[in-house]
């Protein structure tokens, strides 16, 4: 009896919804016949589609969304074709739009799309949840009234020469309680109109991104940005310049609730200790990147002040000392699970102190510090029997014994990355792999991958894997972005080993 005559429509999409996501595809299933394409196409509820003027024609793909109809999460990448079609990206958002009225996220990867379709995303898709976008001046905001449930938004203006037009008041002005609770902004310029409404509208704020911003819009937006900070909890502001110093002393007067900081490149060391000794939140959080005026005094009163800090990671620090950073961690509380020291100055004994202060240290992060003493390193980890991710690339002075001491000392450690460290040995890494049960994730070279280790990563991803808590996954550099983070979204998830 033909087997696809006996399974129902309800059960065979339901066979086909529970197959991974990377292991069917539409190509596969069109082979068996027209029934399972159709099938598999209705049961989809996420897309990610890269698109250009010379694959897709914009009717064409309004047809193509109509046979998802559970599509709840669309990704979409437009690339420039051959043709110079500036308004296609309009034309997909249109389309988008009419086609899945039941989208919950959309990310929306393009040059910037005009006016006119964001009002059509937004009276057609009302139950989007998060939003990424790239808008086009002159601004309006207006289009987010009818977004009722987005709670998640992200949108990226690309600087305009010259002066903009603006929009007419009417379109520029609303006055209405967003529901938004992660607010994130690329790109905007001193002057730029629009964004007085904006921030009066955020009352329920919890975390604001700013990147690559030179202002927070005209001379009124000012005076009503202050509004969305009562309740804000974390603030990420990178590549921000001057503004910086102006943000942090509006959080000083008027935010309590501040738990998390992170500040890239940007402020003085002036407006930075002046946040620190007068804030009143208590902070949780605090990473910092290329704070060019970060002395050890500021070091010393964050320790002083922020007794809850649970996470500070401290990126290229060029004038705090290694005494600084030791005085630093014996003000600290031992409360501290993560601890990032990049291309810091870890000094003789600075590493003693750490073992011998923070026991219960859940993160460690000593990458590019070259100067880094093996014996006192190997020393630390001995206290250290709490790790769950520790990194160290670029250290060049670590051995093959630090990593012995790793699968020794450390037997809860989930992830490691010992990239750019030539003097640890494929031998170390296969001992690391058998030593280190819960290991899911390992930042290495290929050429240090022993035939060991590729067995047990087979071992750990069979159906037998008795033991295991996940599956291995060795990283290549071609999923690792210049500033070390891995840039696949799926993390351990993937199944097949990746070299370097």
């Amino acid at each position: 009896m033909d087997i696809d005559r006996i399974l129902c429509d309800e059960l065979l999409e339901e066979v086909l919804r529970r197959i991974p996501f990377r292991s069917l595809v539409s190509a596969d299933v069109s082979l068996v016949s027209k029934r399972w394409l159709r099938l598999y196409r209705s049961s989809k509820s996420n897309l990610h589609l890269h698109l250009s003027p010379d694959n897709c024609k914009p009717p064409s793909l309004s047809s193509f969304l109509s046979h998802f109809p559970r599509l709840d999460c669309l990704l979409v990448t437009i690339v420039g074709g051959d043709d110079d079609v500036s308004n296609f990206p309009d034309q997909i958002l249109l389309s988008v739009a009419s086609s899945c009225p039941k989208l919950a996220l959309l990310h929306f990867k393009s040059e910037p799309v005009s006016l006119f379709p964001l009002i059509s995303l937004s009276t057609s898709c009302p139950q989007l949840i998060s939003l990424r976008i790239a808008q086009a001046r002159p601004f309006s905001f207006h289009w987010l009234v009818f977004l009722h449930s987005l709670k998640d938004l992200t949108i990226v203006f690309t600087p305009v020469p010259g002066e903009v037009e603006q929009v007419d008041a009417l379109r520029r002005n609303f006055n209405v309680a967003l529901k938004l609770e992660t607010l994130v902004l690329d790109g905007i310029q001193r002057h730029d109109f629009g964004f007085d409404s904006l921030w009066k509208s955020c009352k329920n704020l919890k975390t604001l991104r700013l990147y690559r911003c030179d202002g927070i819009g005209d001379d009124t937006s000012a005076s009503s940005f202050v509004d969305c900070f009562n309740g804000l909890q974390e603030v990420e502001l990178q590549w921000c310049g001057s503004i910086v110093n102006d943000i942090l002393m509006s959080l000083v007067e008027n935010c309590t609730s501040l738990n998390s900081l992170l500040i890239y490149h940007g402020g003085s060391g002036v407006d930075l200790y002046h946040f620190i000794a007068h804030s009143r939140s208590d902070l949780r959080k605090l990473h910092l990147l290329l704070p060019l005026d970060l002395e050890n005094n500021h070091l010393l009163a964050v320790a002083e002040k922020f007794r809850g800090l649970l996470s500070l990671r401290l990126n290229s620090c060029i004038l705090v000392t290694g005494e600084g950073l030791k005085t630093m961690v014996l003000a600290m509380s031992s409360k501290l699970e993560e601890l990032a020291l990049i291309n810091c100055r870890v000094e003789h004994g600075l590493l003693a102190t750490l073992g011998q202060r923070f026991r219960n240290l859940r993160k460690l992060d000593l990458s590019f510090n070259e100067m880094l003493v093996e014996k006192e390193f190997i020393s630390m980890l001995e206290s250290f029997n709490c790790l769950r991710g520790l990194k160290v690339r670029g250290c060049e002075g670590l051995t093959n014994a630090s990593v012995v001491s790793m699968s020794k000392s450390c037997k809860q450690l989930e992830f490691v990355d010992i990239m750019k460290c030539p003097g640890i040995g494929a031998e170390a890494v296969e001992l690391l792999v058998f030593n280190c049960l819960q290991l899911r994730l390992i930042y290495v070279e290929e050429s240090k991958l022993s035939d060991g280790s590729r067995w047990m990563q087979d071992l750990k991803k069979s159906p037998d894997a008795a033991g295991f808590e996940s599956s291995l996954t060795f990283v290549p550099s071609s999923m690792i972005s210049d500033d070390g983070k891995y840039c696949s979204s799926y993390g351990h998830q993937i199944t097949s080993l990746l070299f370097h």
